[in-house]
């Protein structure tokens, strides 16, 4: 049977992603380079305000549910696929680990959506609107990735 405390716990675990999201496209958003990155980095300056809110409401449900908002210091880091990349021009890299960060997100999402029915659909309510903002979040970039992908195809078919 699912606790009043597990479910705390696995908000906690999201409001670590969500945060965790916002401080790697913040960084990606500062760190590209190139005029193919422009487009890009203006969705992740786009996105980062939405993943704020994400992580500001769940923290709120944290607090109402009587459970402790994490600081700083409990905050497990669990993103290596979404770092900048060495090379500041690969936007598909970044394309490709956006996307990886909305699928986890939207997993963990749906974890908690199981364990709030029937005990809590308040939680619930909330997450299901955060995990439907977060599936267009992902296919929005899944449409960069297309579009980037078909680019570089053509690129590399025109150099040979």
């Amino acid at each position: 049977m699912t606790t009043n405390h597990d479910i705390i716990n696995e908000l906690r675990k999201s409001y670590a992603m969500e945060l965790e999201t916002v401080q790697n496209y913040l960084a990606n958003s500062i760190d590209l380079d190139g005029v193919r990155a422009e487009e890009i980095k203006k969705a992740l300056l786009r996105d980062i305000e939405e993943e704020f809110g994400h992580a500001r409401k769940v923290g709120h449900r944290i607090k109402v549910l009587e459970g402790r908002v994490p600081g700083s210091l409990d905050l497990d880091r669990t993103q290596p696929f979404l770092q900048p990349p060495k090379d500041s021009t690969d936007v598909i890299a970044v394309i490709r680990g956006v996307i990886r960060a909305e699928d986890h997100a939207i997993e963990q999402y749906k974890k908690l959506i199981k364990m709030c029915d029937p005990i809590d659909l308040v939680t619930q309510d909330l997450i299901l609107e955060i995990t439907a903002q977060e599936q267009t979040h992902r296919r929005q970039f899944i449409g960069f990735l297309y579009e980037y992908e078909r680019g570089e195809a053509k690129r590399l078919t025109a150099a040979a």
